[in-house]
């Protein structure tokens, strides 16, 4: 599934897309939403913003489209009245006169009125979006330090959308990791230098992650571990899919666990409980 930095690069792609044209076409394969079809044809979308892995393209009048595209769906691009050439099903369909933004095999899409936003029951639980909150340092700190996540262990609470929304399984072996802590640390655990150590690899890891198409591991070894030869898969990550592999810091090998049912890669030295 698409975490945060993969959602925020195609909220970037769909503004892009369809700027501030008007949009020619509206169209939802779901039978309970083709009314709005009408209501907004010829609107004009105001922003396209993320929240954790949702998009939400939201209209001047208040109207938002909220999308999830959990395990399958994806966003396409075209030419206005031109398709792409896939056997995935069709669901959103937004269109200027000249370019289209589709989402195809995506399952869960709605539309919200306006005012009630803050109503929908991801949104109303969602945590703090980093990437699209523009959230400083100091903001991340003070909402890491709330008193309702001091006694959660991280390595359950950085898959919580209601913590650090957007933030999934390999952002939360990779975070961890360059933070030097270990999974069953918990934020009432630590002191405020660490604490403040945290927000700021989590601000680093995602902003990364959502520039450089999904690479988290440090800019400058990966240009050195791409002239050496190694497959992305291997300079990628610091740690995350590399167990057994060594750590790039200590030599240590990367070793994997299972933690709120997902795949954890840590390294035994660098995170010593």
């Amino acid at each position: 599934m698409p975490e945060g930095p993969e959602m925020y690069r195609t909220a970037r792609q769909v503004a892009g897309a369809l700027g501030d044209r008007p949009l020619a076409e509206v169209w939802f394969a779901f039978d309970h939403l083709q009314a709005w079809s009408r209501c907004l044809s010829g609107q004009t979308l105001e922003r396209v913003e993320t929240l954790g892995k949702a998009l939400l393209l939201r209209f001047a009048d208040g109207t938002t489209i909220y999308t999830h595209n959990q395990l399958y769906g994806r966003w396409m691009f075209a030419e206005a009245g031109r398709r792409p050439d896939t056997n995935r099903q069709p669901r959103l369909a937004l269109s200027t006169d000249e370019r289209s933004a589709l989402l195809y095999s995506a399952s869960e899409i709605q539309v919200i009125e306006p005012g009630k936003l803050d109503e929908h029951p991801f949104i109303a639980r969602a945590g703090l979006d980093i990437l699209s909150s523009g959230a400083d340092v100091d903001r991340i700190t003070d909402w890491i330090r709330l008193e309702r996540f001091a006694r959660k262990r991280l390595g359950h609470l950085l898959l919580d959308q209601g913590f650090l929304a957007g933030v999934g399984n390999y952002l939360r072996s990779e975070i961890l990791h360059v933070s030097g802590l270990h999974w069953q640390l918990r934020p009432g655990d630590l002191d405020d230098d660490t604490i403040r150590r945290l927000a700021c690899t989590a601000h680093t890891v995602m902003w990364r992650s959502a520039e450089t198409g999904g690479l988290t591991n440090d800019p400058d070894r990966v240009v050195e571990l791409k002239r050496a030869g190694w497959p992305r898969r291997d300079y990628r990550h610091y740690v995350f899919g590399r167990d057994g592999q060594v750590c790039h810091a200590c030599d240590t090998p990367i070793e994997r666990t299972t933690v709120s049912g997902r795949r954890l890669y840590h390294c035994p030295s660098c995170q010593a409980r």
